[in-house]
């Protein structure tokens, strides 16, 4: 299985290099269009190769991914909290009961307990 695993990675990585080889070329990104940015007064712009940018936004898609599916199991990881500590507290609530002997309410079925 790990030989598998070292060839799925193998395998991507030889994909990821072909992919940033093959788009070097540097491309302009911008906050805003020209017309916003003329009205706002914001023109701000980076150049980065065209690799760069689609490594991240393949990275922001999973990021946003990840914090979708945290929020979306938050009320399974509550529901669970909750469980284990009632689960806790009747464990507790059992070996309190296992310790604690019941007092008889009959005084000979008390001496025949403590005999058998």
């Amino acid at each position: 299985m790990r030989y598998l695993r070292y060839a799925f990675l193998a395998i991507l990585a030889i994909g990821l290099v072909t992919v940033a080889m093959a788009n070097r070329d540097p491309v302009t990104l911008r906050l805003a269009s020209d017309d916003i940015a003329a009205l706002v007064g914001l023109s701000a712009t980076i150049t980065l190769p065209l690799f760069l940018v689609i490594f991240a936004g393949i990275l922001v898609g999973v990021l946003v991914g990840f914090v979708w599916e945290w929020f979306r199991e938050h009320k399974h990881r509550a529901e669970l909290a909750v469980q284990r500590r009632e689960k806790e507290r009747l464990q507790k609530e059992v070996g309190r009961l296992r310790v604690a002997e019941p007092e008889p309410d009959d005084e000979v079925l008390a001496l025949l307990e403590r005999t058998g």
